[in-house]
């Protein structure tokens, strides 16, 4: 982690990487030699290494900082902590004085917030305190049945469209699509990249699941084109999905026909007035994209074979402009 010189406009912290939070003697040396504990690369030293640093150094840098509570984009460190599942960062928080009860994003709190995770004795719940609501706990235990049946997904460069109530047969028959057989789908399914674009986009996977359907897409966005998605959501509920290679899981909403939301960052941070349910849903799903739009319409697969494959059947796209809807 750089030389010995560490002050100036960076706080003190340049060259420091994701893992160095893990070195409690690089950390030390540099607090001690002047960097700023309250400042690093636009946010706040406590709350990177509440995220991804060792418990030694939490407990270091929650001893110089003036408020062990402050915020950082509507949270705190704790809170950070939790979300990351880094338990022993959250014990070392608290023993600093961190209030797990402070009510932050959505009416959470930490504490209340650490109950629907893996780690729900983190905390002793005070009196008058209140746990989880029935809906919540179910929401947890369903997400734990999830995140398990899917597995370690690799997912990169896939497109998905989540649907609730219909089946692979009624999405085939809203999208208009016919089926896709023979040597050139074998030909495509082998090696997509040797396809131009626009004719590989019109072949999509559709699977039944419980609850619902997925249409999918391994190698393309189709599946969260707005005409397909609008299409698809006609009196009911569908989230869409692209894991786009080069910036990121991108997320969409079309309820009834129309869209309602559309550039979301599914398995993110929530933002700062979101509600209760979906603070609790990126809790849930955290970094976990595909999950976060399986449970959004409400599908309870039992694997990963809607988005791995094989699907249920292949199909083609009738050609029209899905971008206008």
């Amino acid at each position: 982690m750089g030389g010995d010189k560490v002050t100036g406009q960076d706080g003190g912290w340049a060259g420091v990487g994701r893992e160095d939070w893990q070195d409690y003697d690089g950390i030390r040396k540099r607090l001690d030699q002047g960097a700023d504990p309250e400042v690093w690369s636009g946010g706040r030293p406590l709350h990177q290494a509440a995220r991804c640093g060792s418990p030694e150094v939490v407990a270091e840098l929650a001893r110089r900082v003036a408020n062990v509570d402050a915020l950082e984009y509507g949270t705190t460190a704790l809170w950070e902590a939790v979300v990351c599942d880094r338990p022993d960062n959250a014990r070392a928080l608290a023993a600093a004085g961190a209030d797990p009860w402070r009510p932050l994003l959505g009416g959470w709190s930490p504490g209340r917030l650490s109950l629907a995770g893996p780690a729900a004795d983190l905390f002793p719940i005070p009196d008058g305190e209140r746990g989880l609501t029935e809906a919540e706990r179910t929401a947890s235990q369903e997400a734990k049945r999830l995140v398990t049946a899917l597995g370690d997904l690799y997912y990169e460069g896939t497109g998905l469209a989540c649907v609730a109530e219909i089946d692979a047969e009624e999405a085939v028959r809203r999208l208009e699509a016919t089926p896709a057989t023979g040597e050139d789908l074998n030909d495509l399914l082998e090696d997509p990249d040797e396809y131009d674009m626009e004719e590989s986009l019109q072949i999509i996977g559709v699977t039944t699941v419980p609850g619902g359907c997925v249409v999918t897409q391994p190698w393309g966005y189709a599946p969260q084109m707005p005409g397909v998605l609008t299409r698809l959501s006609h009196a009911t509920l569908c989230y869409g999905l692209y894991a786009n290679p080069k910036s990121g899981n991108q997320g969409s909403i079309a309820r009834n026909g129309t869209i309602k939301g559309w550039d979301l960052h599914p398995g993110g941070s929530p933002d700062l007035d979101a509600a209760p349910e979906e603070v609790l849903a990126s809790y849930l799903y955290h970094y976990n994209a595909v999950a976060y739009s399986y449970a959004f319409v409400g599908l309870r697969p039992t694997d990963a074979r809607a988005v791995v494959g094989p699907p249920d059947m292949w199909v083609q796209l009738p050609q029209r402009d899905y971008w206008t809807h």
